[in-house]
């Protein structure tokens, strides 16, 4: 399954539209307005929440992001690679092993599961917004979305 997530060019919070290849919304994700951490929900089309994204609050040399689930429950803390020259993210506390590796802020990155490849982003960036296209498996694609809005925000982070 391949889906697109499209920053929007004004958003209070932040917020993103998520399309499949028809274009059609199978996802939204909502930002709240004023947060230091950059809280945002990935939300299905009724508008229940499905994942809760987070930067870490204080950042010293390792950027963070977390992703909880609908209850509130940390499942995975998202951490770049220190002192790495390609944009490499380990995900700890998730049941899997993920790694994502590749050109994150250039042009993309394959996304591994346990040592096999789970998914591939490839990310457009505009003047206007960033916009992102995610293949994978249809029953990852909930917490890739989820994946991606977290090292969206630790890179937005750091150059901010």
């Amino acid at each position: 399954m391949k889906v697109y997530i499209k920053n929007k060019f004004w958003s209070w919070g932040g917020g993103s539209d998520v399309l499949d290849e028809n274009k059609q919304p199978v996802f939204k994700v909502k930002g709240k307005i004023l947060s230091i951490t950059r809280k945002k929900f990935l939300c299905d089309m009724e508008g229940n929440r499905v994942y809760i994204i987070r930067n870490k609050w204080f950042k010293f040399f390792v950027h963070k992001a977390f992703i909880y689930d609908k209850d509130k429950k940390k499942i995975a803390t998202v951490k770049e690679k220190y002192f790495s020259m390609r944009a490499n993210y380990t995900v700890e506390g998730y049941k899997d092993e993920i790694k994502v590796e590749g050109q994150f802020f250039k042009t993309g990155a394959i996304i591994y599961k346990n040592g096999e490849i789970m998914g591939t982003m490839r990310r457009e960036i505009t003047f206007i917004n960033d916009a992102f296209e995610l293949e994978a498996n249809e029953d990852d694609i909930p917490f890739l979305i989820a994946l991606i809005i977290a090292i969206d925000n630790i890179t937005d982070r750091k150059f901010k």
